[in-house]
């Protein structure tokens, strides 16, 4: 088995460490160490020794048991991919609805098994995608992912490479795509030893989470081969069908040809020739077309990206919350422009960054934005980790889930949102190391304490934080909840049997004084009442029948109920 490792900073030595023996690597022009080993001699694990210094683990570890500073362990790479090895095709984006899940808490056990035993639920409601948040290992056993240190192995409290693999290849028998999310623009800080074997990291610019990665500087070619080659493994030997990365805005990469543009054009070149079909989406608050148009109109050549506005503009209409981002909309005219286009900020001034912001999305189709009501990020990130189902009555949340998934961009759910979940998601870890622990709790009191929050914000080190944002699937058994499920059912099978002409842009109407929306997209035309009284309201011209409500039987008078959602379908 040949061994490999990037340390081109190296001035006299690397070694092998394992069975307690120091074994020479030779060095080749790139700076990349190499030896062939007998693969017995690191079953109990092997480091590395870079000038003589204390062993470290394989920044390319494929497996991490022990944790991260525990040793390295190789996996059969080639037993993996004749587990994932199939047939499988995913649908394209324009027939996709995808649904974001954290392994940890999608069960009581969470773990991929598990998981892997509610996909029936998954088929039944109708999504075509899962998205699965970062899986990369990080210090602990439960967290949400995203300071994860070891890129190329999965987090081995969620079970073992190989249950990965069955996860994965269960969900094509299901006939669903795997999505992962990952992360390269920051690593965690606890196990990460990556600056001890090269510069892959910069002090030139921080992000939000810490320093960024190296991505134009010196010897950032091996950064980025790092990265890229991390990305087709994901694809290549677990059998995932694309990815979604994460904050692609901390992504600084300045060089004539962006890290974006590059992973793209390999990524899709990879798939070429193995005959795959994968998708890469970036997660990106900068309204930028830039993102998903091809190279050759100076774009990155993504297949899509996260269109948050739509998020903002919905979650400020339903509940009135105006504080941090959500001062920038206003009303329904905002939802209205981003039906339209996808975007609202189109390059005005924004009062929450006090700046302009974004720019027009032109060339830039429905199915290259991924649109969604709730997310691990819009729920985790509040102080108490409320759902909308905390927020809004059940009436409401059928509005939130007809306008999101009958909206002509790509929607997305998140794990429970389907039935109305009662439990929060909170923003938890299980940092090993104690100062970080702290200084991880106190940021976060600190962070919603200079928005003039006076309440205790749950201690995200605390197992009772992890422990209440881990689904209750005994509520799908009630009353409400099933309603509500059914109600999300309904909406994606109206979504998949929409086959009429689509107009791009929609034409959506509105009334700010009765307070109705309403937007015709092929055979089908969604009208929503935000007000909580009964309003005049008229279909398009055409004829249109009313199909479903959600607060009455299907009448063809010219009103909507309280807070009523109707959909109406056109008779060819």
């Amino acid at each position: 088995m040949k061994f490999s490792v990037w340390a081109p900073l190296a001035s006299k030595s690397v070694e092998l460490v394992c069975a307690d023996q120091h074994c020479a690597m030779t060095r080749d022009a790139e700076g990349y160490w190499q030896i062939d080993c007998d693969p017995a001699r690191v079953a109990q694990g092997y480091r590395y020794s870079i000038d003589g210094g204390p062993p470290l683990p394989d920044p390319r570890s494929a497996w991490q048991p022990q944790g991260v500073h525990g040793p390295s362990f190789p996996v059969n790479e080639s037993e993996l991919k004749a587990i994932t090895r199939s047939e499988f095709r995913q649908k394209p984006l324009s027939d996709a609805v995808i649904y974001e899940l954290h392994i940890g808490t999608f069960t009581p056990q969470g773990t991929y098994v598990s998981a892997a035993q509610k996909l029936p639920h998954l088929v039944r409601l109708g999504v075509t995608h899962v998205e699965v948040m970062p899986l990369a290992t990080f210090p602990g056993n439960h967290g949400w992912g995203y300071d994860g240190v070891y890129l190329f192995a999965p987090q081995p409290s969620y079970g073992t490479p190989e249950e990965l693999a069955h996860f994965v290849a269960a969900c094509h028998v299901h006939g669903l795509a795997v999505l992962l999310d990952v992360v390269y623009n920051h690593l965690g800080p606890d196990g990460n030893y990556l600056s001890q074997y090269a510069p892959y990291f910069t002090d030139r610019i921080k992000t939000g989470w810490g320093e960024a990665v190296n991505y134009d500087g010196a010897y950032s070619d091996g950064v980025r081969r790092f990265v890229i080659d991390n990305a087709r493994m994901w694809l290549d030997t677990y059998g995932f069908d694309g990815l979604r990365l994460d904050a692609v805005h901390a992504i600084y990469s300045f060089e004539a040809v962006h890290l974006l543009e590059e992973l793209a054009t390999e990524v899709q070149a990879w798939a070429a020739a193995a005959d795959r079909s994968v998708v890469v989406i970036a997660e990106s608050d900068l309204n930028d077309p830039r993102l998903v148009l091809p190279p050759a109109q100076g774009g990155y050549g993504l297949n899509a990206h996260w269109a948050d506005d739509f998020h903002h503009a919905l979650h400020h209409l339903m509940t009135g919350e105006s504080s941090g981002y959500y001062v920038d909309f206003h009303g329904l005219q905002d939802l209205a422009v981003c039906l339209r286009h996808g975007y609202v900020y189109q390059g005005q001034y924004s009062e929450h960054r006090k700046r302009r912001h974004g720019r027009a999305p032109k060339l830039v189709q429905p199915s290259q934005l991924v649109v969604s009501a709730q997310n691990h990020d819009q729920i985790g990130n509040r102080a108490h980790g409320e759902r909308l189902s905390m927020l809004l009555t059940p009436v409401q949340l059928k509005a939130v889930a007809a306008l999101t998934i009958l909206s002509p961009f790509v929607p997305m759910l998140f794990q429970g949102e389907e039935w109305g979940a009662a439990t929060p998601f909170l923003y938890f870890t299980d940092h090993q190391n104690e100062k970080l622990g702290q200084l991880v709790a106190e940021g976060r009191r600190q962070e919603f304490a200079s928005f003039g929050w006076r309440d205790e914000v749950p201690n995200p080190q605390s197992p009772a934080t992890f422990a209440a944002s881990v689904l209750n699937w005994d509520e799908l058994a009630q009353s409400g909840h099933q309603e509500l499920f059914e109600w999300y059912r309904r909406m994606i099978a109206l979504r998949m049997s929409n086959t009429g002409p689509l107009p791009h842009p929609v034409n959506v109407r509105y009334d700010t004084a009765d307070c109705w929306l309403s937007f015709a997209l092929g055979q089908l035309c969604v009208a929503v009442n935000f007000a909580p009284r009964v309003v005049p309201y008229t279909p398009p011209e055409g004829s249109w029948r009313s199909l479903i409500s959600s607060v009455q039987e299907v009448s063809t008078a010219q009103i909507l109920a309280a807070h009523e959602t109707r959909i109406f379908i056109q008779d060819l």
